[in-house]
């Protein structure tokens, strides 16, 4: 079935063309259990890259990416850094509760998903890290009241690096260790604020930094702090109904200029991960790439026009998931699944401590 998409719709830009409309079912993929990595490769530039730039596939190491790019690239990377946003504590009533702060507020108070055989009242209070600290709860917050108001007795990041526990994704199975609190974190990692990592950059070492910048690649950085929604399932098969998560996002203004003076010398742009792709593109949806902070509710599928990024590192995604629709909707829906069946031909590693592999834009 074809139709025609308008420009401008509340999910993002589209183009003038006639395209398919998908489903739910369009992005689903059978995956061996055992291809989902539990921990992370030895060395981060030891992962495998699947080039996926080319008609065919090639099997690479990720230490060849700055090969793979050219003298005039501009390399976009998150700095977001993820807090240890995981805290376990109990009711009054001695119920166990478990936490996942989802965003820092003012004047000690958190957004946060809570689970509890019963969800605490506004005005009750909860015991965490064995009685280390409490917090009150204030009331229900977010799209459908899914989160919870918490004010903390002080700063709540502190309290999470003193109490709290690596949000590893649900499908690692392994409680957190210290291994993981350094490996589920980039090495350029920044500004704290994220509960799931930047996977794609989780393969970057500083071997491979110093192999792009004698390559001529240059960088550039954006912020976008990842929360729990990445994770969050698709349950329509109508895509139309599924109602994206927000995240907080910054593009400052010399990465635009960084992104301008690409473009000027002909290189291309090329995004380290989703989640620097949403930041780029929601900060150039009328067009016109801007500097600025805000929330993005972003929903890219195929038919997106792309404004900024022309290449993409990233790793492989869950079935009937966001990110999954937003690689087909830049590299080519039949492309990716003809990519993600040689991928687990291949033996390749799936999901966050898994391998990735680099996209170029369909038609670009």
């Amino acid at each position: 079935m074809e139709q025609f998409v308008p420009n401008h719709t509340p999910s993002g830009r589209y183009s003038l063309h006639a395209m398919k409309t998908y489903t739910l079912s369009d992005f689903d993929f059978q995956l061996p259990p055992e291809l989902v990595a539990q921990h992370p490769a030895a060395e981060r530039s030891a992962s495998r890259l699947l080039d996926g730039t080319g008609e065919l596939p090639a099997d690479r190491v990720f230490r060849d990416l700055p090969a793979l790019l050219q003298p005039g690239d501009l390399l976009v990377f998150n700095d977001t850094r993820v807090i240890k946003a995981r805290l376990f504590g109990e009711k009054p009533t001695g119920g166990a509760v478990e936490a996942l702060i989802e965003r820092i507020l003012p004047g000690h108070e958190v957004l946060a998903h809570l689970r509890a055989s019963k969800s605490p009242r506004p005005g009750s209070t909860i015991r965490f890290a064995e009685g280390a600290f409490e917090a009150e709860v204030l009331g229900r917050a977010g799209a459908d009241d899914a989160l919870f108001h918490l004010r903390l007795p002080a700063d709540p990041l502190a309290l999470l690096q003193a109490h709290g526990h690596v949000p590893l994704p649900p499908y690692i199975t392994h409680a957190d260790s210290s291994t993981d609190a350094e490996r589920y974190q980039t090495v350029f990692a920044e500004r704290p604020g994220a509960v799931a990592a930047p996977t794609a950059s989780l393969h970057f070492d500083a071997p491979v930094l110093a192999a792009l910048a004698a390559r001529g690649v240059a960088s550039a950085r954006v912020t976008l702090h990842v929360g729990a929604g990445t994770f969050q399932p698709v349950r329509s098969e109508n895509l139309d109904e599924h109602k994206m998560h927000s995240e907080w996002f910054e593009v400052p203004e010399p990465t635009v200029a960084a992104i301008a003076a690409t473009r000027a010398r002909g290189g291309r742009i090329v995004a380290a991960g989703t989640t620097t792709l949403r930041a780029l593109e929601s900060a150039a949806l009328d067009g016109t790439l801007r500097a600025g902070a805000r929330d993005t509710a972003l929903f890219i599928r195929p038919g997106f026009a792309f404004q900024v990024v022309d290449r993409l590192v990233t790793n492989f995604h869950l079935p009937k998931s966001t990110l999954l629709m937003l690689v087909s909707a830049f590299a080519g829906h039949e492309h990716v699944r003809a990519l993600y069946r040689h991928a687990i031909e291949a033996r390749y590693r799936f999901f966050s401590y898994g391998d990735a592999m680099l996209l170029q834009r369909s038609g670009g």
